[in-house]
């Protein structure tokens, strides 16, 4: 398929596909411009004119966005919040958006994101929570995340961690990378498809990224993720409630059956303890 003009006035060699449709009607609709009047558009061409590697998309027989380890340091109970930085943060500033969608090319609301990176300088705290957070996607499946460009440390290129879990879905473990580092082409873990689209932005950058989960979004599949009230399984609420929050340690009762959050966050409906173990943890 040749390659057509893209909303917000970039062009790339690119499939017209539903789920670019789809973004370009969110964007018109919900989601605002970045500075300089475009659009962020995770296929959209890069600063310098060239297409990146694609995200995988979710039509045409394509897969879901592909996983990768965890490495060594992750930490469970991240706080709740979309902005890793203050205003005296050292480093590179670096905003990433995007959408989260299903198989089906249709976005989901409610995915929990957990991000953790490093710092400028390479090194993750271990002992506190600077540059780790985690996000719930909005009604139209979109996210941002305010941080800095990750720094470099020994046998690893710049990459970014995340793991992504829709309601009632496993959870996906992955890493987002930048374009043109020279260590891409040493670093073992390194994976073109999970390459975001990053531009300059004054003196900071801007990533886009779409992840897309393996959700088939078949009315009768029950993978899908619960899109109102009648969805969630039934049965004893117990001391779970939707639109309470709860902080890391917190115990709940949900159909007879006890849990402990694992991560601060407010309930929402379709979040029932069996369905989120990224939350919560039985006994």
């Amino acid at each position: 398929m040749t390659s057509d003009p893209i909303p917000g006035g970039f062009a790339g060699d690119r499939r017209i596909s539903r789920k670019n449709l789809l973004k370009a009607a969110l964007v018109a609709t919900a989601v605002p411009l970045l500075a300089g009047g475009g659009v962020a558009l995770a296929r959209d061409a890069g600063s310098a004119g060239v297409p990146l590697a694609p995200t995988p998309d979710c039509d045409d027989g394509d897969g879901p966005t592909h996983d990768q380890m965890e490495g060594p340091y992750f930490k469970p109970n991240s706080p709740l919040r979309t902005s890793l930085v203050t205003a005296g943060t050292p480093g590179v500033p670096l905003t990433v958006s995007g959408y989260v969608f299903g198989r089906a090319c249709r976005p989901i609301p409610g995915v929990l994101l957990d991000f953790w990176q490093a710092d400028a300088n390479g090194a993750y705290d271990m002992s506190g929570y600077a540059f780790r957070g985690h996000q719930l996607t909005d009604r139209s499946g979109a996210f941002t995340l305010t941080t800095i460009v990750a720094g470099l440390y020994p046998g690893r290129t710049r990459h970014i961690h995340v793991k992504a879990q829709a309601p009632g879905s496993r959870v996906l473990t992955t890493q987002l990378y930048f374009p043109g580092e020279p260590r891409n082409n040493t670093d073992t873990l390194y994976d073109p498809a999970l390459l975001m689209n990053v531009r300059s932005a004054g003196s900071g950058k801007e990533g886009t990224f779409d992840f897309v989960l393996d959700i088939a979004q078949d009315p009768t599949d029950p993978t899908d993720p619960p899109t109102g009230p009648t969805d969630p399984p039934t049965g004893p609420g117990g001391g779970w409630a939707a639109g309470t929050p709860y902080t890391a340690g917190d115990r709940v009762t949900y159909g007879g059956v006890g849990y402990r959050c694992l991560q601060a966050h407010t309930a929402l409906t379709g979040w029932e303890p069996p369905n989120v173990p990224a939350l919560w943890e039985r006994g």
